[in-house]
């Protein structure tokens, strides 16, 4: 099973058995964690360390920090609206993993004296990674664009650079064989049961699957609001709710519960503590290449060999774009496919007449 990766974040054992967890920055107050990694208290409690609660020092020696250094670009960007405005605790986590790397390396150094020279030089040096140094060299980007508006750069050094080109199917789409495995090993009235399905029979991203509740059910619909986007170009999707789904969720107890899909503790999962529970699920059932985002994918290859059209399949998936669509729907089987498209040609066309002399074999 992967294991969550936080920074300053150390764990013990207490004298009673007991695993703890507590934040412990240099120059900063320790500060404990409540809950299991991955929890939505345990995150919360995090989140607040970082951003730096009322009493700490969020930036340890922050006097000697240099104003106009790098180090000074990424503590202004820390406490601004851009960074603590971000849609969810998991993707300023993300956020802040590569620019921490970043200052750590850096962070002593001029902002003026940089360089395009030296932002290729390092973004070369990842090149053996093509996903992982776009990432980079995006927040490196997004950095300089902040250092702009906020009067610290005249120039933006990254202006020019490229990102890589390579070619990856991202997240494998999960099979039909994948869904049996799976189903298998995770019996009707389990919460991994619960999960695979909700996500199967509704295409949404683990983000919104662990928000969404019965109070998202309504007539037979489920209506909600994509939290990707959410602020600048939200998408509301109202779905029926398939029988296969409606089924499983029957078998569940939900008196009182406010989402679907809760921990062992009966609290609602972050998405990142979703994340990786689901790949314990998936290592549960030998499906190492499985994973929550490739059930996106399987409702919109499923949806495709059924014969709908993108414009229908958008409608599930909530894909403002038909290029993702088709991204999405690469791993439809060829076989039902070309079947559907017999059986579409048998309606449309007259059936060619028998040239004398030739027998029928039908």
């Amino acid at each position: 099973m992967s294991k969550i990766k936080l920074s300053y974040v150390q764990a013990f054992t207490d004298r009673h058995g007991k695993p703890r967890w507590y934040y412990r920055r240099p120059g900063c107050k320790r500060v404990p964690l409540p809950g299991l990694p991955g929890s939505a208290e345990f995150m919360q409690a995090y989140e607040a360390a970082l951003a730096g609660a009322p009493g700490q020092r969020v930036e340890p020696g922050g006097h000697r920090t240099k104003p106009g250094t790098v180090g000074d670009l990424v503590a202004k960007y820390f406490a601004s609206p851009s960074f603590l405005g971000l849609p969810s605790p998991a993707t300023r986590a993300t956020y802040r993993g590569i620019i921490e790397g970043f200052r750590r390396e850096h962070g002593n150094k001029r902002l003026s004296h940089l360089r395009r020279e030296d932002i290729e030089h390092l973004f070369t040096k990842k090149l053996a990674t093509p996903a992982a140094a776009n990432n980079w060299f995006r927040m490196i980007r997004m950095l300089m664009k902040f250092a702009i508006s906020n009067k610290m750069l005249t120039s933006d050094p990254t202006l020019g650079i490229k990102t890589l080109k390579y070619e990856t199917e991202g997240f494998p789409t999960w099979s039909e064989e994948d869904i049996e495995t799976y189903c298998r090993r995770h019996p009707i009235g389990s919460m991994a049961r619960l999960a695979v399905t909700l996500m199967l029979y509704t295409g949404c991203r683990r983000a919104d699957a662990v928000l969404l509740g019965p109070q998202n059910v309504k007539n037979g619909f489920l209506t909600y609001t994509q939290q990707k986007n959410r602020i600048r170009k939200p998408v509301t999707l109202t779905i029926p709710v398939h029988a296969d789904l409606r089924r499983v969720v029957e078998a569940m107890p939900m008196v009182g519960v406010k989402t679907f899909l809760v921990t062992s503790f009966g609290k609602p999962f972050t998405e990142a503590g979703f994340g990786n529970w689901m790949r314990g699920r998936c290592d549960e059932a030998c499906l190492p290449e499985c994973s929550s985002h490739g059930l996106r994918k399987a409702i919109a290859r499923r949806l495709a060999e059924a014969g709908m059209s993108p414009h229908q399949i958008q409608a599930i998936t909530g894909h403002t774009t038909l290029k993702e669509i088709e991204r999405y729907t690469k791993a439809v089987r060829q076989k039902p496919m070309a079947e559907m498209a017999m059986r579409g040609l048998d309606n449309s066309v007259e059936p060619i007449a028998l040239i004398e002399g030739e027998k029928s074999t039908s």
